[in-house]
């Protein structure tokens, strides 16, 4: 076999990797490794799996790198496993297993046609856009498993980019599309007299305001029901974290006139998004643009196209610095 075929071989099986992640996730098999090396035969009794099945699970992952291998059939967690516990800060669980749930699933398994037709065909898929998918009560347990791993995205991210910013001159933030509220509350915590908000699709605030009162900060909090195609709350800031690639260019610039117009003099608007760099390079934005084109209406961008969004919508990028996660953080200001 030639390198290029073994390199193709890996290249075409990151579906079945992937799948492999997220039966470890769903069966909350790394929680049981936690205290140390456990047998297969062990893991499955206490998860209620087929003990062969479970131990070809856990040789799969121990080569993947995910679990070590003790020898006698027992595995032990590797830096890399401790990611998908459930009870350990900067958990990518969540994420694993909505990656993988039926929403994004069967929204790629069309993705040829997402290419011939320059659009998500998860409408065709799942009967409607990602968002409204997410919005029926059916789908309440996937919208939860969403919204988490959104959080836990999110967080991979704004402790940089609440480091980075200075918010000291900031009396009302309004986080746009911002789920449970990680990065306004964020700013919250780090300034006592910043008063924020959360606005959000109905489904989704009790969220945000569950995640205030555990923290602690319920009194300076709002969490607002509406449509950020609509209006947006008068504020001095405003977040904008992984919003942009989830819409096409006009829906864009339409969110970004919004907060330009509710904005108060001298206010400020922050973008936190994958920006595509050099063609040809690796660039794990790229992969995650093929996600968006296979599941959204968005995509991801370089900085010249995000230029021309601020442009069109009244905004000037003053600032980019990079804030963890493949992330960069587009400060702009009104025009």
């Amino acid at each position: 076999m030639t390198d290029a075929a073994d390199t193709m071989l890996h290249l075409l099986t990151g579906g079945w990797v992937a799948q492999t992640l997220r039966a470890l996730a769903e069966l909350n098999i790394p929680d049981h490794l936690a205290d140390g090396p456990v047998t297969a035969e062990d893991v499955a009794e206490r998860v209620g799996s087929d003990p062969r099945a479970t131990y070809r699970l856990m040789r799969a992952a121990s080569s993947l790198g995910v679990l070590s291998y003790e020898g006698e059939h027992r595995f032990g967690l590797t830096e890399l496993g401790t990611l998908l516990r459930s009870d350990t800060p900067g958990s990518m669980r969540s994420l694993v297993m909505i990656q993988n749930e039926r929403a994004h699933w069967q929204s790629w398994g069309l993705f040829p046609e997402a290419v011939r037709q320059g659009r998500s065909q998860s409408v065709q898929a799942l009967g409607a856009g990602l968002f409204d998918y997410f919005a029926r009560p059916e789908n309440a347990a996937e919208a939860a498993l969403f919204a988490r791993a959104m959080g836990d995205l999110s967080r991979l991210v704004t402790h940089g980019a609440v480091a980075a910013v200075d918010s000291s001159d900031v009396s009302t933030v309004v986080d746009v599309g911002g789920a449970d509220g990680d990065f306004v509350l964020g700013l919250m915590a780090a300034n006592s007299g910043m008063k924020g908000v959360v606005l959000e699709l109905p489904h989704a605030i009790d969220g945000a305001r569950h995640e205030a009162e555990r923290r602690g900060l319920a009194d300076r909090f709002t969490a607002v029901a509406g449509d950020f195609f609509v209006a947006v709350p008068s504020a001095d800031l405003y977040l904008l974290k992984m919003i942009m690639h989830d819409w096409p260019d006009e829906q864009c610039v339409t969110i970004l006139r919004n907060c330009r117009a509710a904005v108060q003099d001298g206010g400020r608007a922050l973008v936190v998004e994958m920006v595509i760099g050099e063609i040809g390079k690796p660039d794990f934005a790229t992969r995650v643009d093929m996600n968006m084109l296979a599941v959204t209406q968005g995509m991801e961008r370089d900085l010249d196209e995000y230029d021309a969004l601020f442009a069109a919508s009244g905004w000037r990028r003053t600032k980019t610095y990079p804030v963890g996660g493949g992330y960069s953080l587009m400060e702009l200001t009104a025009e």
